[in-house]
Order: C-alpha cells, then sequence, then structure tokens
C-alpha cells in the first residue's frame, strides 16, 4: 500500500471521476454529471477523497460534513484493484476528516441490492440502523 496516494479531488479530476464511476460505483445518482461533481468540489473542497496507485484512479468516496452530520457517499474502488485495502484506506481518510471537523458519528448510503458493498461496510464496521428509511424528493433542476 506504500504508492496508494489519497488526495481531495479538483475541477480538473471532474470527467476522470465520472467516467471511474460508470465503472466502479454501484448505480447512479442524479448528481452524476459534471456540473453536479463540480458544485460539490467547489462547496467543498476536502469532500470528495480520490485513491490513487502509479497515477491511476482506483477508488473514491464522498465524505460529506454539514457541520452537523457526517455522509459517506460513492465509496467505490475499481473492480481490478479490490480486497487490496484501498476501500480501508478511503474510509480511515474519510473518518480522519470527520474527527478533525468535530463529526461523532458517520452515515453510508449503501444500495440494499449491492451485496458486495454491504459486506464491504460490514467488514468496516459499519451497520444498518433499520429503523429508519430514507425519503426523498428530486428537486427542479
Amino acid at each position: 500500500m506504500d504508492d496508494l496516494r489519497i488526495r481531495a479531488a479538483v475541477a480538473a479530476d471532474i470527467d476522470a471521476v465520472l467516467a471511474f464511476w460508470k465503472a466502479a460505483a454501484e448505480g447512479t445518482s442524479i448528481s452524476d454529471d459534471p456540473a453536479g461533481v463540480a458544485r460539490l468540489v467547489e462547496r467543498d473542497k476536502e469532500a470528495l477523497l480520490l485513491a490513487e496507485r502509479g497515477g491511476e484512479l482506483v477508488g473514491t468516496v464522498i465524505a460529506g460534513f454539514d457541520g452537523w452530520r457526517c455522509h459517506l457517499y460513492r465509496l467505490a474502488v475499481h473492480p481490478q484493484h479490490r480486497r487490496r485495502g484501498i476501500g480501508g484506506a478511503l474510509l480511515a481518510a474519510a473518518e480522519d476528516r470527520f474527527v478533525r471537523l468535530g463529526g461523532r458519528r458517520a452515515d453510508a448510503m449503501v444500495l440494499d441490492r449491492n451485496e458486495l458493498g454491504r459486506a464491504a461496510w460490514r467488514a468496516a464496521e459499519y451497520g444498518p440502523e433499520e429503523q429508519w428509511t430514507r425519503w426523498v424528493k428530486p428537486l427542479p433542476a
């Protein structure tokens, strides 16, 4: 893992991140477009964390903090690089960020059908809170 580099994304990374998510992430988001990712990177310059190995993008996580809650999204590792500690390293970086910001608990959005993802989150000591259901409303563009 010595050659793994974790860094915050910058605007120049947006196209590569979107292409990466198509190859490595489960499902899509309403914000999976250049404008959506650009807003994220502009608003919180440390929220989108990238893992690189040899200059190649191999993993991502969004570690959003709104001043009250710590939210994790888009934990993804390229299929050819899985089970090598990259996801764990990204989560450790995200959790360190949250602690620095005063966060007290992190939550993760995980698709119910994503069994591989659910197993990865369990391995990282996260667990579902069955008493909660996520309610959503898409907003007009």
